[in-house]
């Protein structure tokens, strides 16, 4: 604990998804950051993984109490071997498996304030009120942010002290506003206007901005953040620019984020008048309630020197006696609140409280680590101060019988903790569940490791199988708890499904690698359905097959997260997806093209003429033979530097002008449509250079010559080097084909010396098609991607993205972080809790949205499904019409006629799939063909598919006489 030293270097490619969250100089100051976390049980648990994950510089970890059975039900770093271990040390060398670049300790002794004075953040969870309010005072007066994390059953509880003057660096997750400028006048004050596409609304009064890229008026690029008015008509008034050039063309303005400052009370001060997180007024009494709840349980165990016992009517009657004496609750003002305790919450939350549940720790382990980061990255706005969630509608509805306390008495096993909130009854019905859980990837690894601590699919028919095709990247191990990386490259559903066993030996979990597609119905069949009590679907997005083989499972427990991105301008490819699609065309269609054509000479199609023609071009460019040497890569990339950036832009001009007119009076380059201007090579400036030195090294590296990342070397070889003329930048061969490429048609002759050119390039070894691959910062991929993009952004007047913004978009790359993955599967695992309980009405269940980054947390009951009628008929999306095959199998008229006498349904068309089965339009003579035929014979004749053996159901969809236009009838099951 002597001044540990973190390491100065990011890892980049671990840390890629989270820091597109975060961003650099947040994820900088994290890796430096220096936490005490006290208490190790489920909710410690928690707060030390995703502070790992993420890659805090140090954590050291305080809890000298041993492990009980209890602690088994959410304390996945402690097993069955641990008990009566201290928890801290026990669970040590697990946490620290979980990422090497963080710092691991332990501290055994009590919590001084010499001891504080080492840390940043103090996190204290399932800790006596009275030890909160003594480190919560060291901590307040130290100027050390600390957080409080608690959790009673299923009610969950949350505090935050970050000290009375905490800056906020970045109060919000989105991006700076920025838009495209029009014109810029000259005057006191300087009146903008915004280009059309732009929305002015972005933009308040007051807001400060700074501006880049404008031609002209340079004196504002770059310059200190300065406030701005919007006026009537939208523009926007940006101060005195009577002394400034005369503005031209191009240029951005983009907000300047302010830091804000909050300000929070001591512990003992907020207990009294509770700043809460609440939605609704409704909601805030509700934590108001809570928070005394808490406090009584806090007196309770003071009292009696323990929690109250699961379902004990006696205790909870104390607990609530409790809450009632305690001193009413003050308002903001300091006023007296008169609000009404809610007994009945109280006294439900006393009767569960001595339990702990794996999700109510996964998701308040979550928000605290997030406010943790908070604290030591000043990104987002912290809690102010109290958060408080409950889940009691994960208990049974008022009408069905409570647990009893015998139920709910501890039995020595992994357990205990679960067995205190719903009983013993209740865990035997989960442990003979079985689930399909499609997706093993962040929130699939959280999930499961949910699954494992609740006990599901422990016995009997029960399991858990894990469904991915997916393999692990490096990428993975900052957001996915199961892998390490010595796991890379394998597949994630094994390597997940290995690790949730060793978590829970009595997890029956099997892995499967194979899509869930079409392609694997043979594997995922009706029977395999037929097994499962529910699908849990992990995926970014869950692609159905067209329609389900059999009955839908009775749960589908889907988490989605949602991801928006900036708008790009509509008419061009954003610059870095651009220069993405030049590096495939440069060196690796290309070389797959020319190795072709060496393999088979006589192989290229007319057809493939003008777009093997645009590939030569380009990896040709200058040259007249292939490149010998590095100096012909050089010449190569500088040629193709102009091509690119100056005469390709002036060929464009000159086809349309700035100043061209289309038919209806409109400039050809108005609106989203911005007018380039060409560039002029300067190797002293970093971008262009950069260009040229991968583009180079791309060049001898497809061509399998060595390369250099000498800058100073090739600065000087360029200052010799010349710039091709416009008719140079492709050999005679290729012009001699004189071809408009927008317009070509390719004869015999145009073929003939297309072969010339690919024979001349084809002589020697076969080229290295390069792969893309954005992870790795010395192969010169993203090097280039970065540089192209940057240029291309300067021909268009638009502002370049960064190497972190390029990698974000060329990789297509979601971003994530393993705080709001933990939340998300926690909330699955609740409903989970609700389904396996039994029925219950539509309002025990809860849609869920969280926003961690401004703390807006709501739960709202599901709409229930659109009801369709017709007739007497009435159904949802959940329904199905079943009718029998029967034996003998019934054929298409037996079947028609079940129909209408059954369901009053007069059938007009019937089909499977696509393929039509039956139409009432049909003239009589092929009506009567298909009306005989058994209904599985049908089939086969007409898609030509035989039912598999152990297939349980066709899939039929039919149309009705007299049905309304948007109606869709439920799907026919046919069942085998």
């Amino acid at each position: 604990m002597d001044g540990i030293e973190t390491s100065k270097l990011l890892d980049e490619e671990l840390y890629s998804r989270q820091m597109y969250v975060l961003g650099l100089p947040a994820m900088q100051r994290i890796q430096e950051a220096k936490v005490l976390l006290s208490g190790l049980q489920g909710l410690g648990a928690e707060v030390a993984k995703n502070l790992v994950l993420m890659g805090v510089g140090s954590l050291t970890l305080h809890d000298p109490h041993p492990t009980c059975w209890s602690d088994l039900a959410s304390q996945f770093f402690l097993s069955e071997q641990d008990l009566e271990k201290s928890r801290a040390e026990a669970s040590q060398e697990l946490v620290a498996k979980l990422n090497g670049a963080v710092q691991v300790c332990i501290h055994t002794g009590d919590i001084t304030e010499d001891l504080l004075l080492d840390f940043q953040v103090v996190v204290l969870t399932a800790s006596k009120l009275e030890e909160q309010l003594k480190v919560g005072s060291l901590c307040h007066k130290l100027g050390v942010c600390f957080l409080v994390a608690d959790t009673r059953g299923l009610v969950g509880q949350l505090f935050c002290d970050f000290g009375e003057d905490f800056t906020v660096q970045d109060p919000t997750e989105a991006e700076p506003r920025t838009a495209a400028i029009q014109h810029i006048s000259q005057g006191s004050p300087g009146i903008l206007t915004l280009r059309k596409e732009a929305d002015a609304h972005y933009f308040c009064d007051g807001d400060l901005v700074t501006f880049s890229g404008i031609e002209g008026m340079v004196e504002l690029n770059g310059c200190a953040p300065q406030p701005i008015h919007v006026r009537e008509d939208r523009t926007l008034e940006i101060g005195d620019t009577t002394t400034f050039s005369c503005y031209l063309r191009g240029g951005a303005v983009t907000e300047v984020k302010r830091p804000k400052t909050v300000s929070h009370k001591p512990l003992d001060a907020a207990l009294l008048q509770p700043r809460v997180v609440a939605p609704s007024p409704q909601e805030v009494h509700r934590a108001h309630c809570l928070h005394q709840a808490f406090r009584a349980l806090h007196k309770f165990q003071h009292h009696n020197g323990r929690p109250p016992r699961p379902w004990d009517p006696v205790d909870a009657d104390m607990v609530v006696g409790l809450a009632q004496a305690l001193e009413p609750l003050k308002g903001t003002e300091g006023e007296t609140l008169e609000e009404p305790l809610d007994e009945a919450l109280v006294r439900t939350v006393a009767l569960s409280s001595s339990g702990g549940l794996s999700p109510m720790a996964a998701i308040l382990g979550a928000v605290a680590a997030q406010e943790v980061l908070k604290a030591v990255s000043g990104k987002f706005m912290p809690l102010d101060q109290w958060l408080y969630f409950d889940a009691l509608d994960c208990l049974l509805e008022h009408e069905k019988p409570l647990p009893n306390p015998e139920d709910c008495a501890p039995r020595r096993c992994r357990y205990d903790g679960q067995i205190a909130v719903f009983g013993a009854g209740f865990q035997k019905t989960l442990s003979h569940q079985h689930y399909l859980l499609v997706g093993a990837g962040a929130i699939g690894c959280e999930l499961l490791k949910g699954f494992a601590l609740v006990g599901l699919g422990t016995q009997g028919s029960g399991g858990v199988t894990v469904a991915d095709m997916d393999y692990i990247e490096r990428s993975n191990l900052s957001r996915q708890f199961f892998f390490r990386p010595q796991d890379i490259g394998r597949p994630k559903s094994e390597v997940a499904a290995k690790a949730a066993h060793r978590l829970n030996s009595d997890l029956q979990v099997t892995a499967f690698t194979n899509p869930l597609d079409p392609s694997t119905e043979n594997i995922y069949e009706d029977n395999f359905f037929s097994r499962m009590d529910g699908v849990a679907a992990a995926l970014d997005s869950f692609q159905a097959r067209g329609k389900h083989p059999g009955d839908p499972p009775p749960t589908l427990l889907s988490p989605q997260l949602q991801t928006c991105s900036p708008r790009d301008t509509s008419w061009f490819l954003p610059p870095p997806q651009w220069a993405r699609d030049e590096f495939e065309g440069l060196f690796y269609l290309s070389a797959k093209t020319i190795n072709r054509h060496q393999q088979a000479p006589t192989s290229l199609a007319d057809t493939d003429g003008p777009q093997v023609l645009t590939l030569l071009q380009g990896v040709l460019g200058v040259l007249r033979e292939r490149p010998q040497t590095w100096q012909d890569c050089v010449v190569w990339a500088l040629g193709h530097w102009q091509l690119c950036f100056h005469d390709g832009i002036m060929q464009l001009l000159k086809h349309f002008p700035p100043d061209k007119v289309l038919e209806d009076g409109t400039l050809f380059w108005s609106g989203p449509k911005r007018c380039p201007q060409p560039l002029e090579f300067d190797a002293s400036q970093d971008t262009h250079l950069l260009y040229v030195l991968a583009a180079a090294n791309l060049y001898a590296q497809m061509h399998g010559l060595p390369g250099s990342q000498d800058r100073t070397v090739l600065r000087g070889l360029l200052k010799f080097l010349p710039l091709p003329d416009p008719q140079h930048l492709a050999p005679n061969f290729v012009n001699d084909l004189d071809l408009d490429l927008a317009s070509a048609e390719f004869g015999p002759e145009q073929l003939k010396k297309l072969h010339e050119a690919l024979e001349v390039w084809s002589v020697g070894p076969p080229l290295q098609p390069l792969m893309f691959k954005k992870d790795n910062d010395s192969n010169f991929h993203m090097d280039f991607v970065v540089a192209a993009a940057s240029l291309r952004a300067q021909n268009y007047g638009i502002l370049p993205a960064n190497r972190i913004q390029s990698k974000q978009i060329v990789g297509r790359i979601i971003p994530a972080i393993a705080t709001t993955t933990a939340v998300v599967a926690g909330l699955v695992v609740l409903e989970l809790y609700k389904v396996v309980g039994g029925a219950r009405s539509l309002g025990a269940f809860r849609h869920s949205h969280l926003h961690l980054a401004e703390n807006r947390f709501s739960r709202w009951v599901p709409r229930a499904p659109d009801i369709q009628m017709f007739h007497h008929l009435k159904w949802t999306c959940w329904h199905r019409l079943k009718v029998p095959a029967g034996q003998p199998e019934r054929n298409l008229e037996s079947l028609l006629a079940h129909l209408q006498e059954q369901h009053g349904l007069r059938v007009r068309m019937l089909l499977h799939g696509r393929a039509l089965l039956y139409s009432a339009g049909w003239s009589p003579e092929k009506q009567a063909q298909h009306l005989p035929l058994r209904v599985t014979e049908l089939v086969q004749q007409v898609t030509g598919r035989v039912p598999k053996p152990r297939q349980q159901v066709l899939v039929l969809e039919l149309s009705c006489e007299g049905e309304e236009e948007d109606m869709t009838f439920p799907p026919l099951h046919y069942e085998l």
